[in-house]
């Protein structure tokens, strides 16, 4: 349970949970474990450290690396030193990569050994990087984490920090090509502790053994992280999300709470070992970030009889609160639902004029409450479409039933959800337009059984010039990260679009989505 009273900011989580039981295990990460009061001290450290690179109020901090203890210790020390972390995305190319570095202004980099590559070719690219720090060592010109952090004094520099102060940037796929940066702050995380508990998912106990497997720079990861240090329960850290490793620690450390999106789900029910691993001691496994399908789900609670089942349904922007199916709700017709709204939030279900519809019509959802985002950096045209009168549109099409179970339907944005992860037709287009026999091409998302939804381009070949679906996959890796890749690519004469010209992806889609309840998988 998280005492709110005692918190200011998210830089009160290390130190009260020092205060309160510094002894004890914090995080376990490759055979390394911390107590609470090593991790404050490691804070206080990678804060003065920052601060004595010149680390202004409000800066941007940059990290890019697999899962790791460390990426805790540099958020939290951020936030000691009233700096804003930036989670870059391991996954993007690295034009993508100078861009959110470029754009957040990023002059500190804390960089993971398998990253180093990627970094050292666009650096030169980066205009305001000044710093960049070895997570892992081992570089022949990037100071070693360890022995930078180390060398720091461990006295808590106690800065004042501001509830409405930036603590976190994530950076979501932008309708136009280019990542929005997400602002999320202390008061937006309290807010988040206190909605999540009282929804009934997130009240952990001391010492719980909690797995943090999601990406962290992903809403899911960190607030998995971050809710099991802000209630004292012990966190094992994944480098990368595999079933073996979950299935390990699972078995190992008898984890009690996890969350899992549903591309990771499916590959453990198909996985060998899962039936005959131990896996008595979970008692609470939490899915979202993407649709799930009710056979999976049926699967899933076969193998775990004991387990209590959770989906969230929430967006970077709400730190990904919003609604909760409860254990006692997988049943029957909810099975497609994703619950009920978090007490504290308000969520409704809006018509093209603005007013909430009746239970069944489908319309916008849209959320208020103290979850909801700061604004989108840099971008007050963006924030002002999304937040309207305190109310952030989802661009999520759904509808609420009788007993007030919010079920999707559809989306009014094109995006497309893959393995848990967003992409925007509008970025992987961007990156075709480019191929020299592309004349034109759309990207849709279609159904697919282990990603939820795959991307698929649709391409009109210019006239005269030959090239093979296999060209354009190929050409597209160059440019975007691998999960926006196409995995199927088709060609057509020419693409449907309206009078405006605007390309009519409802109706590329309609062979792919036919006859299913709902138009997200």
């Amino acid at each position: 349970m998280i005492d709110l009273e005692g918190l200011g900011s998210l830089a009160d989580v290390p130190r009260r949970q020092a205060a309160i039981r510094g002894a004890d295990s914090a995080l376990h990460f490759e055979g390394r474990e911390t107590t609470f009061a090593a991790f404050d001290r490691a804070t206080s450290r990678v804060a003065n450290g920052l601060l004595a690179l010149g680390q202004r109020p409000q800066a941007r901090v940059g990290y890019m690396g697999t899962n790791s203890d460390r990426y805790f210790e540099v958020l939290l020390g951020a936030c000691k030193a009233r700096g804003v972390l930036v989670g870059v995305n391991w996954r993007l190319a690295g034009p993508e990569i100078a861009y959110v570095l470029n754009d957040a202004g990023c002059e500190v980099l804390f960089v993971g050994a398998e990253f180093a590559p990627a970094i050292e070719a666009i650096r030169g690219e980066c205009r305001a990087l000044r710093h960049v720090i070895a997570i892992d060592g081992g570089h022949a010109e990037w100071p070693d984490y360890a022995a930078w952090r180390d060398a720091q004094a461990d006295v808590d520099p106690g800065l004042p920090v501001a509830p409405d102060d930036d603590a976190i940037q994530l950076y979501t796929s932008g309708t136009t090509g280019h990542p929005k940066g997400v602002r999320l702050t202390h008061a937006n995380y309290l807010s988040f502790f206190r909605t999540s508990e009282e929804a009934g998912w997130a009240d952990f106990a001391a010492g719980d053994a909690n797995l943090v497997a999601m990406p962290n720079f992903h809403v899911a990861g960190a607030n998995m992280g971050l809710s099991t240090l802000a209630q004292g329960a012990f966190g094992i850290v994944l480098r990368t999300v595999t079933p073996d490793g979950v299935l390990d620690a699972v078995e190992r450390f008898g984890i009690r709470n996890a969350f899992l999106v549903p591309a990771v789900l499916l590959m453990l029910v198909q996985h060998p070992r899962t039936r005959s691993t131990d896996l008595s001691s979970l008692r609470k496994l939490f899915y979202g970030a993407s649709p799930i399908t009710e056979d999976l789900l049926r699967e899933v609670a076969a193998i775990l009889p004991g387990c209590g089942l959770f989906q969230l349904y929430g967006l970077t922007e709400t730190v990904g609160s919003g609604t909760a199916l409860l254990p006692a709700d997988h049943r029957g017709a909810l099975l497609r639902s994703c619950g009920r709204p978090y007490p504290g939030l308000d969520i409704r279900v809006i018509g093209d004029d603005g007013r909430e519809v009746a239970p069944g019509e489908v319309g916008e959802i849209v959320i208020r409450g103290g979850t909801v985002m700061k604004g989108y950096w840099q971008r007050p045209e963006d924030t002002a479409k999304a937040i309207r009168d305190g109310w952030f549109h989802t661009g999520d099409a759904g509808y609420f039933d009788a007993d007030g179970f919010l079920f999707i339907h559809d989306r009014l944005k094109d995006m497309i959800v893959s393995g848990g992860e967003n992409v925007y037709p509008a970025e992987v287009e961007n990156a075709i337009f480019g191929h020299p026999a592309v004349a034109d091409v759309a990207v849709i998302g279609v159904p697919d059984d282990r990603w939820g939804e795959a991307v698929k381009a649709v391409v009109v070949r210019k006239p005269g010039i030959e090239t093979t679906a296999e060209d354009i996959v190929a050409f597209a890796r160059t440019r975007i990260a691998g999960y926006k890749v196409p995995k199927s690519v088709d060609f057509v004469e020419a693409l449907p679009r309206n009078p405006s010209g605007k390309i009519l992806r409802r109706e590329l889609r309609e062979p792919w989505w036919a006859g299913r309840a709902r138009r997200v998988n």
